[in-house]
């Protein structure tokens, strides 16, 4: 079957992008021929003959900068030359959609998010108006919607709100949604009784990731680390709803000179470093300098490994050296750092973030040390410690969740999942 991808950005390290380099490697496997469709491509090697750029698509191009910014953060009284610019770019990029269309004679679409959060209204517009002329089926992949980002996508404009509200998500009757969580596939039902496929975040649980290896057998030196060090990992962007105040407080609480908070992510989603700034006071204030590192100059590669000839690690390097992972969220749309922590058999300290991860995750049975509302009281703190120090214990918590997460959120999963989507979507 020839199915074509259509996203804002292929490449990099954001979770659609990774979720859709998963789809497309399993479909090939499948056998299906795939073509992609994108704003940009980055750190992707592009075939011509199967990749196809759309400038206007780009969520970096001037046209949606633009748009976004007009639209939701910084609107001008007159709506009326947004209204024209939004009008001229969807038909642009609705034609170039058909014509791609047309010319690869593609049976199946597939919209990464592009049809459920309004990131992009040109594109999502778009979208809509191509599959509405071709008549063609379309699989929605949508990561998150406008209702979940708070007022984010509110905007000051009436005709604005009234293109979200008519656009996203895609509700044609050719178009079928897979959602990533259980409480979207509800809230789908709930506003317009439009039925989903849950489809989880995978991960490939038949290669070697978070190994130790002669690439990465320096990090804890070039972190500036003693090897006997025992080190917690928080494998997340520095954004206030990763929780990782409480991460930061967990390494006072245990009060071990051994034990060490790595943080990999950047602060760039931290508007005005607020919540940055935060965590370094909070971090001076318990005199904590020595044992929160943030590792953003060191580990940022998506790829199994890197190479300590250049400094350059990946996050397979970060998990090989960890003896745990924190993940205090109180937010998330799915949880691939859970996924990441198991397959890379370290032990994880999680918060029970609402709505998803109980429901979608944590009832599975995964052996973890389980917060409530992020209360980091004396009992857990006690089980964090044990886990850390415990070397049997450590491994066989380790081994236990490989196995449940190999069966929950592997390929072999979404590979299901997606013979699922594929039968419904010939019927529709």
């Amino acid at each position: 079957m020839k199915i074509g991808f259509i996203i804002g950005r292929i490449g990099g390290v954001d979770g659609v992008a990774l979720e859709a380099e998963k789809w497309i490697s399993v479909l090939k496997k499948m056998g299906h021929e795939i073509f992609i469709l994108s704003g940009q491509f980055q750190e992707w090697k592009t075939d011509p003959s199967h990749d196809s750029l759309v400038v206007e698509m780009s969520f970096f191009s001037p046209e949606s900068f633009w748009s976004q910014k007009k639209a939701f953060f910084h609107p001008d009284t007159n709506v009326e030359e947004l209204n024209e610019h939004l009008d001229m770019y969807s038909a642009i990029i609705s034609d170039k959609i058909i014509k791609w269309v047309s010319e690869k004679k593609l049976e199946l679409l597939i919209s990464e998010n592009a049809s459920a959060l309004p990131s992009h209204l040109e594109m999502g517009k778009g979208i809509y108006m191509a599959v509405k002329k071709l008549d063609i089926p379309i699989i929605t992949h949508d990561h998150d919607f406008a209702w979940e980002r708070g007022d984010r996508y509110v905007s000051p404009h009436k005709d604005i709100n009234k293109m979200v509200a008519r656009y996203f998500p895609l509700r044609l009757s050719n178009s079928f949604h897979a959602v990533i969580n259980l409480n979207a596939q509800k809230t789908l039902k709930k506003k317009f009784n439009r039925n989903s496929i849950v489809v989880p975040n995978v991960m490939d649980f038949d290669i070697e990731f978070g190994q130790l290896s002669e690439n990465n057998k320096f990090l804890k030196r070039d972190l500036g680390l003693n090897e006997n060090d025992k080190l917690l990992f928080q494998v997340t962007r520095i954004v206030e709803r990763k929780g990782i105040e409480v991460a930061i407080d967990l390494v006072h609480r245990l009060d071990d000179d051994r034990i060490k908070l790595v943080v990999t992510g950047d602060y760039k989603d931290d508007e005005g470093s607020i919540y940055y700034n935060k965590l370094i006071n909070q971090i001076h204030e318990l005199k904590l300098m020595k044992k929160v590192i943030f590792a953003s100059h060191l580990i940022h590669k998506k790829g199994l490994t890197g190479h300590n000839s250049d400094r350059n690690y990946s996050l397979s390097d970060a998990y090989a050296h960890s003896v745990a992972t924190t993940y205090f969220s109180m937010y998330e749309g799915f949880g691939n750092a859970f996924v990441e922590s198991v397959l890379a058999k370290v032990p994880i300290f999680v918060n029970n973030y609402e709505p998803v991860y109980w429901p979608d995750i944590g009832s599975k049975g995964f052996k973890t040390v389980m917060l409530e509302k992020n209360n980091l009281n004396n009992r857990a703190v006690e089980d964090m410690r044990e886990i850390i120090l415990n070397k049997k214990l450590n491994r066989e918590i380790a081994e236990y969740n490989f196995v449940l997460g190999k069966k929950y959120f592997s390929y072999d999963t979404l590979q299901e999942k997606l013979e699922e989507l594929i039968t419904v979507a010939k019927n529709l």
